[in-house]
């Protein structure tokens, strides 16, 4: 049986990519052995560890046996390499498990609670993996005795850094949807303003003349603050990345005047600047996340309401066509037939004055559906002067039936003659949503004698003021203060978008709406009066 080509060119390119990375960070190691300030390409074995499981570990096996062949030349001798790699990949392996069990869903890097818990198993996970390595080089007699401490902080450190820079580029590369993002981030002329920023800084902090270079490191949080805040966790990884390298070759290009300790306190200092950046860049996407959940919640929530009012509007036009249908099929009934009491020419009239008040019915359902529509999608109004008590009276009139089945008493009164200047359905909506909000306040907890209170009356300054009171439990200052706050409300299983759209719709209209603090339920909003009826009262 041939095995497709396709399955050797994964394992064949993360042997290249692996001895290729060990290579290029084989920089000034200590005693000519795998101990260097950084070591990148663990990174990639634990990412193909963490896609592949322990299937990876005979071919991470080979490839740290091949990388210290071609890299070093083996100085250990092939037995002890054989030993030394066996108990590497052992050790990479428990990290990578540790990780696939704390974060099954491999969800790394999606929020920072999963980047703190990465973090937390590989810095303890290096720890003990670089002890073990150490002390078998100390025991085969490649370290001396006295520089035991020495090897074990510069390889501790050259892993971990390794590990928490690196490991995050590898894993968003190794997918597909990574890989799209991290070319879209490249393509952008912001990435390449931080990226000018950034190897600006680096000349700067490893310029010749300065004294102590690792005191100005500082300076190169800022093109990792600037990715971070602007393109999330993306934007830091390409930031932490460039810098990584950028600090190596710096760090390479002045090793004549630097001791290890020095290099020590560049790659710890490097590593601290790239988490800042990774859970400053996770925090601004979680952000942005959670602003795509709202707005997907409102849009959810606007649908709703939608729904609810198209469905009280549609109701008496849709009745009505059924109404005016059967009218219809009687009037042709009548004429086939020739039973009856009025001729054929006058079921014609009928018939037609019927068909025009079907087709004026159904042009309004049509309006009603896009003026809905039109405000959910868009903010449209269409404004027309209503007056509010037959509006008041059209909202009420379905909603009272209910109101008396749970014996609730629904009050109205609506000043003579006070009209506003407003979209009818939308400002419909509004009250129906206060007087269902009401409605349950009072039903919720036992009640003597349950009430709710309309009432609209005209204000000087042109304005017209709507109060829905309720004799239920107020609402505490602390639920007012946050009421018209996407999902703070006042009932257990209210989710509080509710009042957020009403509020919207009413401030629109370039009126308010808001809440007062009492031992019973109070909302109020104002509009806009068209015209007041009334003139001589103000006068008098």
């Amino acid at each position: 049986m041939r095995i497709p080509l396709t399955r050797w060119i994964l394992p064949i390119a993360f042997v290249i990519g692996y001895v290729a990375l060990d290579r290029f960070s084989y920089i000034e190691p200590l005693f000519g052995l795998n101990i260097t300030p950084w070591n990148p390409s663990p990174a990639l074995g634990m990412i193909y560890w963490l896609r592949r499981g322990k299937a990876a570990a005979p071919l991470w096996f080979f490839a740290l046996v091949i990388s210290e062949w071609l890299t070093r030349g083996l100085p250990e001798g092939w037995l002890l390499t054989f030993g030394l790699s066996l108990w590497l990949m052992v050790g990479y392996g428990a990290i990578g498990e540790a990780m696939r069990r704390a974060r099954p869903s491999l969800d790394i890097f999606d929020d920072r609670q999963s980047l703190f818990v990465w973090l937390c198993v590989v810095f303890i996970g290096t720890f003990f993996n670089s002890i073990g390595y150490l002390t078998l080089l100390h025991l085969s007699g490649l370290i001396p005795p006295n520089a035991w401490l020495k090897a074990f902080t510069s390889f501790w450190v050259g892993d971990l850094v390794g590990l928490s820079v690196s490991m995050p580029i590898f894993w968003i590369l190794s997918s597909a949807d990574g890989r799209t993002r991290i070319r879209d981030l490249l393509l952008k002329w912001e990435t390449a303003g931080y990226a000018a920023l950034a190897i600006g800084m680096l000349l700067l902090v490893f310029e010749p003349r300065l004294a102590n270079n690792s005191t100005h490191f500082y300076f190169l949080f800022l093109p990792v603050v600037w990715a971070a805040g602007r393109q999330g966790l993306g934007g830091a990884i390409v930031a932490a990345t460039l810098l990584q390298v950028g600090v190596i070759i710096g760090v390479e290009w002045q090793w004549h005047r630097t001791d290890i300790h020095s290099v020590v306190e560049f790659q710890l200092l490097d590593a601290a600047l790239a988490l800042v950046g990774f859970f400053l860049g996770v925090v601004v996407d979680e952000q942005r996340k959670a602003e795509n959940d709202l707005k997907r919640s409102l849009r959810l929530a606007a649908a709703g309401d939608m729904a609810t009012a198209l469905a009280h509007e549609l109701n008496q036009p849709i009745t009505a066509l059924s109404a005016y249908g059967k009218t219809c099929q009687y009037l042709l009934e009548m004429g086939e037939t020739g039973k009856g009491e009025i001729g054929k020419d006058e079921i014609g009239e009928l018939l037609k004055d019927t068909i025009r008040r079907m087709i004026e019915e159904s042009t309004r359902a049509a309006d009603v559906v896009r003026r809905l529509r039109d405000f959910f999608r868009t903010g449209a109004l269409q404004l027309e002067s209503v007056e509010m008590d037959a509006l008041v009276a059209e909202v009420t009139l379905p909603m009272r039936e209910r109101f008396e089945e749970h014996g609730v008493q629904l009050i109205t009164n609506v000043e003579a003659g006070a009209k506003a200047f407003i979209d009818r359905v939308q400002i419909g909506l509004v009250l129906r949503n206060l007087l269902g909000n009401a409605f349950e306040a009072v039903t919720s907890e036992p009640i003597k004698m349950p009430a709710v209170k309309l009432t609209a009356t005209v204000l000087a300054g042109s304005r017209l003021r709507c109060s829905i009171e309720d004799n239920g439990p107020g609402i505490s200052a602390e639920i007012a203060a946050r009421l018209f706050e996407p999902f703070v409300s006042s009932k257990s299983s209210g989710l509080g978008l509710g009042l957020i759209i009403s509020k919207a719709i009413v401030e629109t209209h370039g009126g308010t709406l808001w809440t007062e603090t009492s031992p019973n339920g109070i909302f109020r909003f104002e509009l806009p009066l068209s015209e007041r009826l009334d003139h001589a009262r103000g006068k008098s």
